[in-house]
């Protein structure tokens, strides 16, 4: 791609954006070299490491670049067998635990969120724990050789730090001295030339011993080493020498062992660079809110509100564009400021941008085109070394691209033919669109030469364009409106300005009848446009109202059945769990029933138990088919007396009345007597019916908990015969309900109703255990007995 082209685009600016996004100078070096590519395949490549990037950074930040630095020369000169002093050292160490980091962070985000293309990179570096490990065992994270680097090293330092410590001593003790601080300039000890000197004024040089190593500015002052320090100085230099002989050593042993994997090395930091630079075009199209666009290489490029990335986002004014399907030209028309260069730079600028891998500022949905080249002629080329004119300018820059350009190239021209006669400029105008019109290429041309509305009118495969203009203001709104060719807006402007009518009139005169026409078909034309965007503004608020109402009603549909099916699953459960408790009670009945057969002597029939088991099995309800109702159906015909045989609802049990108290009767069911309410009872056969018949011994039991039925049972006042015949019914009665424990109200008294009933309820089948009422229940004078 040209490089002129590029600048005139101002695609640089987008490059220096960019570079600033990189973590690493790996990245900001591949950013810094970008470049358009022009294979479609290799365009959508890059833009999916840019968009595996992009979600990369919105889920999890940026990969962990800390450490990582271009270590390129120093790897060079371990190749060539130099040796590489500390930092150096410490940077290989470092980048290695970065790309390590960096692998290990791609890799875990690619578990739960497949980003294949960073992760094919990513995969490839190589890890060298090993080198990491002896290098950062050798030096800290200032860059310094450590003690634990060697023994000898150690040995030597340690020798060291102990003559020091010695001559200060020495030293401290020569200062303190009363006749030596009388010719010190300072009592204090410091250094020149690495060894320890003292400051001595300059008239006690001569009562001074030693060797002198400086003096100050003024020469008042002399720093002398003492002789007495000498020797011990000197072996301080000696031991030194030997740390530095040491630290090389060192530094020669970590060199070699990095030189081994100088190879990986390198291809590690090409590696690095590349993700941290997708990284970077992901961070650039955060900044920019710009989005993934579709590419094509058939000359098609369709973009939704597209934004120029170099105006701020709360001036700039998104076009919307098309070009390549119905029509391969557009021609721009109206006045200057109006926005007529910006929206050629933005069609140039955003196709640059994906041809390179990055993201466009645009909705999602736009469609971008790859192109073999793009060529511009935008602004003032007049060169005044080269005595052009601005025509000439222009036109030598149109020759060129007329030269080069295919079938698959984007034109930009701005300002078509301007800069000489109109008649001329306007006629070699047409002339070259013609011709760029018949290479097929794609071309969008600004200018002022109404001719070329009636030839983008006229022509197949070209159309009209505008740069609309508030009338009212006097300003335009900069917004592109494909379709509708520029009106000039020169008299109305006049007008508004407050020309005199009759000058304006006068004007109108001199326009010729047909511009007349053209000028009146564009008024018409834009009043046109004004009613249909307008009425289009309210049919797309009516749709997104309808949108939403529709997405709401959904979700309100949703939602009912989730909570239908909810419900509908927690009513089976109680009622399977309903049932299942039912069963299990009629079993314990059941057993119950064939244990006082024994006991008494009755007969209950096996096949009977079986048939009951079998109905209970029957009498589960069907779940998804529950209807309300109540399971009477049979109306009472007859009142009830003595010695009738009926039914129990609530039980599902045939008995017969033995005595009616009120409302209550007593009812023989089989072997037990129960006191039922009349309301509870059908009539089946009179008295006089009933005693034809042979009592029955055994009855089919389906018990059920009676709900009005009392948890206990006072007996004050009653003796102890009939107290016992009570608590006798009372505990049946309670039994069949299928209550875990009951009150026997005795009261306090004598104690004798008490110990005779607890004596009873020891002995009682139905009875677990028996203790006084707690406080708040009636302590002693209450028997609280828990059923089995």
């Amino acid at each position: 791609m040209d490089v002129k082209i590029l600048t005139t685009l101002e695609f640089p600016k987008i490059i220096h954006r960019l570079s600033q996004h990189a973590a690493t100078s790996l990245g900001k070096s591949i950013a810094e070299s970008l470049q358009p590519v022009t294979d479609l395949e290799a365009v959508k490549k890059t833009l999916q490491a840019t968009d595996e990037a992009y979600t990369a950074d919105r889920l999890k930040g940026s990969a962990p670049f800390g450490g990582v630095v271009d270590i390129t020369a120093p790897l060079h000169r371990a190749r060539i067998g130099g040796t590489l002093n500390p930092e150096e050292l410490l940077n290989i160490a470092a980048t290695s635990r970065g790309g390590r980091r960096v692998k290990k962070h791609i890799s875990v985000l690619h578990e739960d969120n497949p980003i294949p293309m960073l992760q094919h990179i990513a995969e490839q570096i190589s890890e060298h724990k090993q080198l990491e490990d002896a290098i950062f065992e050798c030096i800290d994270d200032q860059a310094e050789v450590m003690d634990s680097a060697s023994a000898a090293l150690a040995s030597i330092r340690r020798e060291l730090r102990n003559g020091e410590s010695r001559i200060r001593e020495k030293m401290d003790q020569m200062i303190r001295s009363s006749s030596v601080q009388k010719m010190l300039q300072d009592s204090i000890v410091t250094l020149r030339n690495d060894r320890y000197v003292i400051p001595v004024k300059q008239e006690y040089r001569s009562h001074f011993g030693g060797i002198v190593h400086d003096q100050s500015g003024s020469g008042a002052t002399l720093f002398i080493e003492p002789e007495a320090i000498v020797a011990m100085n000197n072996k301080l230099r000696e031991l030194k020498a030997g740390e530095l002989r040491e630290i090389e050593k060192i530094l020669q042993k970590l060199t070699a062992l990095a030189s081994d994997y100088v190879e990986d090395l390198i291809f590690n930091l090409d590696l690095l660079g590349q993700i941290d630079f997708a990284y970077a075009k992901a961070r650039l199209a955060h900044g920019m809110k710009a989005t993934l666009p579709r590419m094509n290489d058939r000359g098609f490029l369709k973009l939704k509100r597209g934004r120029h990335p170099l105006i701020a986002a709360d001036q700039v004014v998104p076009i919307d564009v098309e070009l390549g399907n119905q029509y391969t030209a557009i021609i721009v028309t109206g006045p200057n400021t109006g926005g007529k260069t910006v929206s050629l730079k933005t069609i140039g600028l955003l196709s640059l941008m994906a041809m390179s891998g990055l993201f466009v500022p645009a909705e999602d949905g736009s469609q971008l085109c790859v192109f073999d080249a793009i060529y511009a002629d935008i602004g003032d080329e007049q060169s005044i070394e080269q005595s052009l004119s601005t025509f000439s300018s222009h036109l030598k820059n149109i020759i060129r691209i007329l030269g080069t350009m295919t079938s698959k190239s984007l034109v930009l021209l701005d300002e078509l033919g301007a800069g000489t006669d109109p008649a001329e400029g306007s006629a070699l105008a047409i002339a070259i669109l013609e011709h760029v019109h018949a290479m097929e290429s794609r071309i969008v041309a600004t200018t002022h030469y109404s001719e070329l509305k009636a030839y983008a009118y006229n022509r197949k495969g070209v159309i009209n364009a505008s740069m609309e203009f508030d009338v009212a203001t006097l300003s335009p709104t900069y917004r592109l409106l494909v379709g509708v060719p520029g009106r000039s807006n020169a008299f109305a402007i006049a007008e508004r300005l407050g020309l005199k009518r009759s000058i304006i009139e006068h004007a109108r005169g001199e326009v010729s009848e047909e511009d007349q026409r053209v000028e009146n078909m564009i008024a018409s034309l834009e009043e046109n446009r004004l009613g249909a965007e307008t009425e289009r503004q309210t049919a797309e608020s009516l749709r997104r109202e309808m949108e939403t109402l529709r997405a709401r009603h959904e979700a309100e549909r949703l939602r009912f059945e989730e909570q239908k099916e909810k419900l509908l699953l927690k009513a089976q459960d109680e009622a399977r769990e309903a049932v299942a408790k039912a069963k299990r009670e009629a079993e314990q009945i059941i057993a119950d029933l064939r244990k006082l057969a024994m006991e008494e002597g009755a007969s209950v029939k096996e096949h009977k138990l079986i048939e009951a088991r079998r109905k209970l099995d029957e009498a589960a309800p069907e779940l998804q088919k529950a209807k309300k109702g109540g399971t009477k159906t049979a109306a009472k015909t007859a009142k009830i007396e003595a010695g009738d045989e009926v039914t129990v609802y609530s039980l599902n049990q045939k008995g017969t009345v033995v005595e009616i108290h009120g409302s209550d009767a007593t009812v023989q069911l089989g072997i037990m007597k129960m006191k039922v309410a009349l309301d509870d009872l059908e009539l089946l056969k009179g008295a006089a019916a009933a005693k034809t018949q042979q009592p029955k011994q055994a009855a089919s039991l389906k018990r059920s908990k009676e709900e009005n039925f009392k948890m206990e049972l006072d007996l004050r006042g009653e003796n102890l015969e009939e107290a016992i015949l009570e608590v006798d019914r009372f505990l049946d009665e309670a039994f069949l309900s299928g209550l875990a424990q009951v009150a026997i109200i005795h009261g306090k008294g004598t104690g004798v109703l008490r110990t005779g009933i607890q004596q009873y309820l020891r002995k009682h089948s139905h009875v677990k255990s028996f203790r006084l009422g707690n406080y708040g229940e009636g302590g002693v004078g209450v028997t609280v007995a828990e059923l089995k």
